[in-house]
This record gives C-alpha cells, sequence and structure tokens, in this order.
C-alpha cells in the first residue's frame, strides 16, 4: 500500500511511467473489456448552490428542464437497443422526483434487464433503502474534496460530515458504491488530493470517477484562471494511481477530459480505465444539462455517440463488454 508520501510524490512526477503501470494494472485486474454505461440527465433543476456548478439554482442564464417518466423510460429502452447494459440515472438535487416516483421510473426500467445507477444527490438513508429494494444497483455521490474547509467554501449550506455519511450508509445498504473528486480546483492542493486518493481507499469505494476542474462562467468560479492542460494531466495522475491502489474497481473515462483533450477518453483508457458513459439523453436537453461549459457531443444522438465511442474502444485493442459490468472484487492471493 502507498504511503501519503508515496502518492504525493507519484502526483508530482514529470514522465509517463505512473500512466503505463495504471495501464498494465487494468489489464491484469479488470481484463481489456471496456463497459459501456447509458447516461440520462433527466432534470437540470437543482436547489443546491455549489460554487463550480452550472446547475446552481442561482444561474438563471440557464434552460430548465424536466424529463417526464415516460420519456424517461422511453431513452432507457433505447439505450439497451444500443446494447448498453447499465443505464445511470442523473440529475440535479429536484425536490420534484419524490421517492415514490423514483421508484416506480427504477422499477420499469429494471425490467429492461439492466444494471441501474443513481447519481442524485445526497438523500436520507430511508430513501437509499427505498431506492435499492426497487432494484437500483449502484450509486454515485462524488465527495469533489476531502478538506472539509475547501468543501464547505464550495458548498454553501452543506455539511461535509453529511456527505461522508451518505457514502457509508450506501455502502452498508449493499450498492456499488461510486465516489470521486474534481482536481485543479481553487485553492486545492496535493496534499489534499492525496487524501482524496486515500479516502477513496478506505471508504473501499468501488467505482471513482476523476474530472478535472473547468470554470463555468455563470459561477462564482466563472472568473478563476486555470490552467486547464494542469488540470487534465493531474486528473490523469490521480486517476491511474486510483486504479494502482484500487486495483478491480471501475473508473470511467470521463467526458470532462475530452472536453479539455480531443483524444482525452482515449488517454484515460490507456492510464487505467475501464468505463465509458455515453449520453443517451436525446434532443436539446444535452446542451442545456451543462454542469461545466463547452461539453462535447451536446449535438449528436445516442445512435452516433455509440457507434463512434464502440470504434474509439476498438482502436485501442480493447472489447466492448456486454456484460453488466458489476466490480469482481480481488481475492487475498490474487
Amino acid at each position: 500500500m502507498l504511503t501519503k508520501a508515496d502518492i504525493i510524490n507519484r502526483l508530482t512526477e514529470t514522465d509517463d511511467s505512473l500512466f503505463q503501470e495504471a495501464n498494465e494494472v487494468r489489464k491484469k485486474y479488470v481484463g481489456d473489456e471496456v463497459h459501456l454505461r447509458g447516461l440520462i440527465e433527466f432534470s437540470n433543476i437543482c436547489g443546491r448552490t455549489c460554487y463550480y456548478c452550472g446547475l446552481r439554482c442561482s444561474n438563471n442564464e440557464i434552460k430548465r428542464y424536466r424529463l417526464e417518466e415516460d420519456e424517461i423510460i422511453k431513452f432507457a429502452q433505447h439505450g439497451k437497443m444500443l446494447g448498453l447494459q447499465t443505464v445511470v440515472l442523473q440529475s440535479g438535487e429536484d425536490a420534484y422526483f419524490s421517492t415514490d416516483k423514483l421508484c416506480h421510473i427504477i422499477e420499469r426500467i429494471k425490467k429492461f434487464d439492466v444494471a441501474l445507477t443513481l447519481s442524485i444527490g445526497e438523500k436520507s438513508y430511508n430513501d437509499y433503502k427505498a431506492f435499492k429494494d426497487a432494484g437500483a444497483d449502484r450509486y454515485l455521490l462524488r465527495i469533489e474534496t476531502t478538506d472539509k474547509n475547501l468543501y464547505e467554501t464550495l458548498h454553501p449550506h452543506m455539511s461535509f460530515e453529511n456527505r461522508i455519511e451518505c457514502l457509508y450508509n450506501l455502502k452498508e445498504l449493499g450498492y456499488e458504491t461510486g465516489t470521486g473528486c474534481l482536481v485543479g480546483l481553487p485553492n486545492q492542493t496535493i496534499d489534499s488530493l492525496a487524501d482524496d486518493i486515500l479516502f477513496f481507499k478506505k471508504l473501499d469505494a468501488d467505482m471513482i470517477g476523476i474530472g478535472p476542474f473547468i470554470p463555468h462562467p455563470n459561477t462564482p468560479l466563472g472568473d478563476k484562471k486555470v490552467d486547464l492542460k494542469r488540470n487534465f494531466d493531474l486528473s490523469l495522475r490521480v486517476m491511474a494511481l486510483c486504479r494502482i491502489i484500487m486495483k478491480d474497481i471501475n473508473i470511467p473515462a470521463t467526458t470532462a477530459m475530452e472536453t479539455i483533450n480531443p483524444n482525452g477518453r482515449i488517454i484515460a483508457l490507456n492510464s487505467g480505465a475501464n468505463v465509458v458513459m455515453p449520453n443517451i439523453t436525446e434532443g436539446e436537453y444535452r446542451k442545456n444539462y451543462e454542469i461545466y461549459p463547452n461539453k462535447i457531443c451536446i449535438n449528436e444522438s445516442p445512435d452516433k455517440c455509440s457507434v463512434c465511442i464502440k470504434s474509439k474502444i476498438m482502436s485501442i485493442g480493447r472489447t466492448v463488454s456486454t456484460n453488466k459490468g458489476f466490480r469482481q472484487k480481488e481475492t487475498p492471493d490474487s
């Protein structure tokens, strides 16, 4: 197990040996298959005021939307027709979608014989239990940073302790639990990124999503001057170290990486990632789910996105998985 000092040293390296090592670990422990997980962004309405997110409730420049239940089901069914074995329901923290509404949606989607991931923010233990009982398999709740002071600066009226409690509640309820962090936030240090990685290990997270910070102009951080190339490179290093330390977990090649670098997802797949999340939301909804600016593929159809990403995966000698992609935990002697 790498120590914090080891992690800091590896995050500050300047050569590419880390990425090669992560890719070798990926190949040994999770193989060459890439799991495609179809993303449905079903509401961009959010009650939170997070400083970095374009969906924040005080952003009046965004066109808000909320999908009807039958639209969500239609998109999920189309994802299954495209061969996707996981559907990811993602939204802002939209109070309109009650526990009962969400459970009904979950039950309908599960009839398509897919794994189901939720990414809908902080909920109560009982809410999480209800979603699990309805059939939800995975839950993604990114911590974004484990630096408590930085977390609370970036998340007004939110509790760092509650975020942690939610993650442990998800683990206790038997979800495959995903978390992750933003890399390159103002006032974020290499030391705190090392703490993030150690927290992921302590939690025994099943999925880790790492994204470079991209300032959104309609947020309090919109005028921050950032080095996007540095954020991309450092995100890649954090991701690679997560693979080396937590060998058998699922790690997406995030869309934000490709927003900065046209080959971002391929580079990530060659540096330890084994998951891609093509967007299967249709129509204008794509461009209005603007967490950060200049998102890729906002004008493409789910069919075109599916063909494109499958082609990219095969171009690097990898294969598209035909199973649901649950974590296969390594045995102690492996």
